[in-house]
């Protein structure tokens, strides 16, 4: 049901079961500022009914101030108006009352001519006098004519102002245009003047822009020369670094050389001084020599006397087996020995079930405990490929050497063997038959790997 609905729901005389039995005759349909005013009236006079006799839908509006109730309740007053006669009329008392003088001349029939035609309606709506419908229907159209004749105004006034507006835009338009006029005879003047100087500027332009060029074509010249010099002059640069480089390489690796063969041969010669010096001394003591007045003629006569006997001790010792560890204990026990050991020569042939990290560090190990005894210089040569990283640290007096790529452990030992001065008492223990023969040739005493296990196992 629209807003306007409810009040379209009554009969003429106000009751829905006459308007049954003598025919419906619907109500007219009430412009929106007369059925404001009817809400207002009504809601300003359920202030004066008691809440216990108002219907229970509006006993919540009845609470809003009249003004509020006009607002939010209006909805719910109408459809009370429209479907409780008995309250309408209550509420029409009121409000003719409260209206006074022009409630009564409603009630009778005859409202003044000058009263406003929205209160009329809305009284004549509430109150249903005799001929009730006229009124409303005089005040609709009055409110219309009203409202057209507010609306004719309007346009009136609108149009009117228009034309005022678009009489001074044309004559803020004029002045306008006679300001633009003049503002276009000014740079009409100043473009003349601009286009002369454009002319005079063009024409120095162009003649700078052809100095440019020829000092752009001379500064390339000039450059094009200073490169080639720069690329000549870098050139000999380059040659005379090289050259430099070279021979400061060449100085460096001069001094390098003759810095290492002499720290060899300071090296060696001390190396072979300590060695004689401590073979004579040990050589003294071993042999008991003491200060003799007899010179060798002298003991030569006394050999041709005396009767040819056994030989000493000595030969017992030289008949010792070839892998007798005795051997190895009278080399090392020789001035400065120093004791090569060709690694996996030894272990492979001592104990190869095991891994060859750990033959490694049995066979460092049990040289450790070696060098300590004798107090020999030793070196252990294992084969480059094999290299472990991180071999924990040899025992002290033992030094543990990889070949590098491309050499073998028997070259390794063999420039070990060369790099000793001539007369140092230096052992090999290897089995293999050309380690040992390229070492005898220089001088070194070769032994078996067997010789020096069983050393091992006896410590």
């Amino acid at each position: 049901m629209s807003a306007q609905e409810p009040f379209a729901a009554e009969t003429a005389d106000g009751t829905g079961g006459a308007a049954r039995e003598q025919g419906f005759e619907p109500e007219p349909v009430l412009p929106e500022p007369v059925r404001q005013r009817v809400i207002t009236l009504a809601a300003a006079a359920i202030t004066d009914l008691p809440i216990e006799e108002l219907p229970t839908a509006l006993r919540r509006v009845a609470k809003f101030a009249p003004n509020r109730r006009a607002r939010l309740g209006g909805q719910v007053i109408a459809t009370q108006l429209a479907g409780d006669p008995l309250l309408r009329q209550r509420l029409a008392t009121r409000a003719v009352e409260a209206a006074g003088g022009l409630g009564a001349a409603i009630v009778e029939g005859a409202p003044p001519a000058a009263a406003d035609p929205v209160e009329v309606a809305a009284l004549a709506y509430l109150s249903r006098p005799e001929g009730w419908r006229d009124l409303v229907v005089a005040a609709t159209q009055a409110v219309r004519a009203d409202t057209a004749s507010a609306a004719v105004e309007e346009r009136i006034r609108e149009t009117e102002q228009r034309a005022a507006r678009a009489e001074h835009d044309r004559a803020v338009a004029r002045v306008e245009a006679d300001k633009l006029r003049d503002e276009l005879a000014r740079l009409r003047d100043e473009t003349a003047g601009l286009r002369e100087e454009a002319r005079t500027l063009g024409k120095a332009l162009r003649e700078a822009q052809a100095r440019e060029r020829k000092a752009g074509e001379m500064l390339a010249t000039e450059k094009g020369r200073a490169a080639r010099a720069t690329a000549e002059h870098d050139a000999e640069v380059r040659r005379l670094k090289t050259k430099l480089a070279e021979a400061e390489s060449l100085a460096g690796a001069a001094r390098q050389t003759a810095k290492d063969a002499r720290a060899v041969d300071d090296a060696r010669l001390w190396l072979l001084l300590e060695t004689i010096g401590r073979a004579a001394v040990g050589l003294r003591r071993e042999l008991a020599l003491e200060p003799t007045d007899r010179m060798p003629a002298d003991f030569v006569a006394d050999v041709h006397a005396e009767q040819p006997g056994a030989t000493g001790g000595a030969t017992s010792a030289r008949a010792l087996d070839a892998d007798d560890p005795a051997r190895l204990d009278q080399l090392l026990a020789l001035p400065k020995a120093h004791l090569v050991v060709d690694g996996y020569n030894v272990t492979k042939r001592g104990f190869a079930e095991i891994s060859l990290e750990q033959q490694r560090g049995r066979l460092v190990n049990g040289l450790g405990g070696l060098a300590a005894q004798t107090r020999a210089e030793v070196t252990v040569v294992f084969d480059g490929a094999e290299r472990v990283v991180g071999l924990p640290p040899a025992p002290r007096g033992v030094r543990v050497l990889f070949s590098h790529q491309g050499e073998t452990a028997d070259d390794l030992i063999r420039r070990l063997v060369r790099a000793e001065p001539a007369g140092r008492p230096v052992v090999v223990i290897s089995s293999d038959r050309e380690v040992a023969d390229g070492v005898r040739r220089h001088g070194a005493y070769p032994l078996g790997a067997d010789t020096l296990l069983r050393r091992l196992a006896r410590s």
